[in-house]
């Protein structure tokens, strides 16, 4: 009988135990100032700890949302930059081929209406 005293002693302890220290942290008492007191260095450089890393992930976020929008604004420019350059090379192509004809007295004109096919039917 002992042993099942003990062993219920033992379990209402346990559970005293437990509802005391889940009252010490509910009233802000889990942690007291001698703790504090005997570790402010390591306390000071883990929360300074957390702060470099709060602020290194903010930073980085905004850097990947920066580098997304350049890549855009990039994309665009590219797009532009093709479409330019071909307006220049049919210009400078065109240019080039009226300037050919006038040098060498072709007496050829650029046609305002586009060339039409003529379809031949053998039935």
């Amino acid at each position: 009988m002992d042993s099942n005293n003990n062993k219920k002693t033992a379990k209402k302890e346990k559970k005293n135990s437990v509802t005391n220290m889940l009252g010490r942290a509910l009233r802000g008492r889990l942690i007291s100032i001698d703790f504090f007191s005997r570790n402010w260095i390591t306390v000071a450089l883990l929360v300074l700890m957390f702060v470099w890393y709060i602020t290194n992930k903010y930073e980085c976020q905004t850097s990947m949302e920066t580098i997304q929008k350049l890549e855009k604004q990039l994309e665009i420019v590219k797009t532009e930059r093709v479409r330019e350059q071909s307006r220049y090379m049919s210009r400078i192509r065109e240019s080039a081929m009226h300037e050919l004809v006038r040098r060498n007295h072709l007496d050829l004109e650029v046609q305002d209406t586009p060339p039409f096919k003529i379809q031949y039917n053998c039935n």
